[in-house]
């Protein structure tokens, strides 16, 4: 196993390994953990699996054991009480206690397995035991998929890849998001309004929907006093308007689930949207009831006063018959138009049902992963989204009253972090179940390319990522988001130096051709790191689709559904030896005599023409 031939330390494949090892340090269970492989004898460690190190930290250990390979044995001898563990400590760049064990194979040390605890925290028998057998179950598993028969220890993918199929030309994935708003229900609601001010006095009221899956607030209707309605109907409040939930005084109220009374509304209009609008037609004070539908918040009533200290949080008891009202007015489910029926006698009644099924069946099964997405995204914005929010808030509260001792605090502080990590994952799990809102501007990819690197260049300059551009002399700007086309080359790039082992090589290349009557942008992005799998390479955009530990299984999807919002098309091809390259296609604008020579941006980053 450990004689390879002399013309390189890069696996060929990493397919059963890989899968081994992450498979390995899953149900090790442990905050920080690394398994590496030796690819010669004597050689460097090369490492395939970590979590909880950064890469800074995972140099330092492979450099570090790669030197002291005859270490294990010296440690083994001398302490036996550790069995086939030994010790580590790593200093910089990050404090960490290391516990490490080396894979053998027939007496000889193939690699190595490290777990890692911060400074201080010492390592149970318990926990050196789990590591063994883990080592050991590596062990056996690459035995049983034949690898130490073989000159390097990966085996190569005997599946060959096929060219990816055209995809078929299907409508929108992502809906818009779902309005409540109809011309019936804001009259019922003004309605509901004219009594509600038998119970409260209010100088303007209005209602508003809470959409969990969008994370904002829809204004379905007004009463009272609007004359300042009048100024701008694109900046003032209307009905048909949506605030986020972390911009407005409604969302509070969903968020924590209870009633906000304000009695300085000049404090509170820089930070809510809501009272800038009361603000600025010089309201005093107002009042938000939250209101339920099915057990969930369905939306709130809002109550503004010219009156100060007008409102007090009893007065949500008074309101409940009219808040009762509301939530019956969205109890009812949204009235659906029916689909058309076809004319009968047509031709194509006759010769479509012959083909329709094979032709149609992709876009029915994209119809019904958009359909659980959509389900699955609701469960979470409602279900989990908004307790985790409450008990955030309830948590702000404490933490901010100074009642605590030092340690409380601390513990505190550190359950709100990790309620904010885990926030982040539902917010990037239900961005991605939204439909995209593009700024389209004319662009350049050479640009746009460049600023992504300026931001990833801190890591690529740490693991020795060589960069290499070519850009085309001539190349046609792009309609499109900036910042939304930058994310894709960020997630891209981010991949690629996951897959490159220290001191790869990372391709970018920038071209345009003529694409019936118009211009295409194709944009190549090749790096020679490990190369995906021939049998998930299918894969890989698919939503939810991921081989890391940490991931959502977002980050490509994502990507595949910018590009295609932008009109262009997203391909992955990737072969042993060869790497993975990344094509992207975006439609150019061409501006007739005067495009030419538009193409050059402001970086001198590409070759000079020759």
């Amino acid at each position: 196993m450990m004689t390879t031939p002399a013309t390189s330390t890069k696996p060929s494949a990493e397919t059963h390994l890989q899968r081994t090892l992450n498979t390995a340090l899953n149900e090790l269970g442990m905050e920080a953990a690394l398994a590496a492989i030796f690819h010669q004898e004597q050689g460097p460690l090369i490492g395939h699996a970590a979590r909880g190190f950064t890469p800074r930290d995972v140099q330092a250990i492979l450099r570090t054991l790669s030197t002291q390979a005859s270490a294990p044995s010296a440690a083994s001898s001398q302490d036996q009480d550790n069995g086939r563990t030994m010790r580590l400590r790593l200093i910089t760049p990050g404090s960490k206690s290391l516990l490490g064990m080396p894979l053998r194979h027939r007496q000889r040390t193939y690699g190595f397995l490290v777990i890692g605890r911060k400074e201080g925290a010492a390592f149970a028998k318990k926990e050196k035991t789990l590591l063994e057998q883990a080592g050991d179950s590596i062990t056996k598993a690459l035995e049983q998929e034949g690898l130490f028969d073989l000159n390097v220890v990966l085996s190569r993918p005997y599946v060959t890849r096929e060219p990816l199929p055209p995809a078929p030309p299907v409508a929108e994935l992502f809906a818009a998001p779902t309005s409540h708003l109809t011309p019936e229900l804001q009259d019922k609601i003004v309605s509901v309004l004219g009594e509600a001010s038998q119970y409260v006095t209010f100088d303007r009221a209005w209602v508003s929907s809470y959409d969990p899956l969008a994370g904002s607030v829809e204004v379905l209707g007004l009463a009272g006093d609007q004359k300042g309605e009048q100024k701008d109907n694109k900046k003032d409040l209307r009905a048909g308007l949506r605030l986020t939930l972390d911009s407005s005084a409604s969302g509070w109220a969903v968020r924590h689930r209870k009633p906000r009374v304000d009695h300085d509304l000049a404090s509170t209009q820089g930070r809510f949207l809501d009272h800038k609008h009361l603000y600025k037609d010089r309201f005093l004070s107002s009042l938000v009831v939250p209101f339920f539908v099915r057990g969930q918040v369905g939306g709130t009533l809002t109550l503004g006063s010219k009156e100060s200290s007008r409102y007090q949080v009893t007065d949500a008891r008074t309101l409940e018959p009219i808040i009762l009202k509301l939530a019956d007015l969205l109890q009812a489910p949204p009235v659906v138009a029916p689909a058309a029926a076809p004319a009968p006698g047509t031709d194509s009644d006759e010769t479509a049902p012959a083909a329709a099924p094979t032709a149609l069946e992709p876009v029915i099964r994209k119809q019904e992963r958009q359909a659980a997405i959509g389900e699955f995204s609701a469960f979470l914005a409602t279900e989990i989204r908004e307790p985790l929010a409450s008990i955030r808030s309830q948590l702000e509260e404490v933490t901010g009253e100074g009642i605590l001792d030092f340690d409380p605090q601390t513990r505190v502080e550190n359950a709100m972090r990790d309620l904010m990590r885990v926030e982040a994952i539902l917010n990037e799990i239900l961005d991605f179940a939204k439909p995209l809102e593009l700024n389209r501007r004319l662009c350049r990819i050479p640009e746009v390319l460049e600023s992504a690197l300026v931001v990833v260049g801190t890591d690529l300059e740490v693991t020795r990522i060589q960069v290499t551009k070519d850009y085309a002399a001539q190349i046609a700007p792009v309609r499109g988001d900036e910042a939304k086309l930058q994310q894709v080359f960020l997630s891209i790039f981010k991949n690629a130096g996951e897959a490159m082992t220290p001191g790869g090589h990372l391709h970018i290349q920038v071209t345009q051709h003529r694409a019936g009557r118009g211009i295409e942008v194709q944009t190549l992005i090749k790096n020679d790191g490990a190369p995906i799998p021939a049998e998930i390479v299918d894969k890989v955009f698919e939503p939810f689709f991921t081989t890391k530990r940490s991931g959502t299984g977002l980050g490509l999807a994502t990507v595949k559904k910018i590009i295609e919002e932008h009109g262009g098309s997203i391909a992955i091809g990737s072969a042993p030896g060869e790497g993975t390259t990344v094509t992207i296609r975006l439609p150019g604008v061409s501006r007739g005599p005067a495009f030419r020579h538009r193409g050059r941006g402001r970086r001198p980053t590409r070759r000079p023409a020759s």
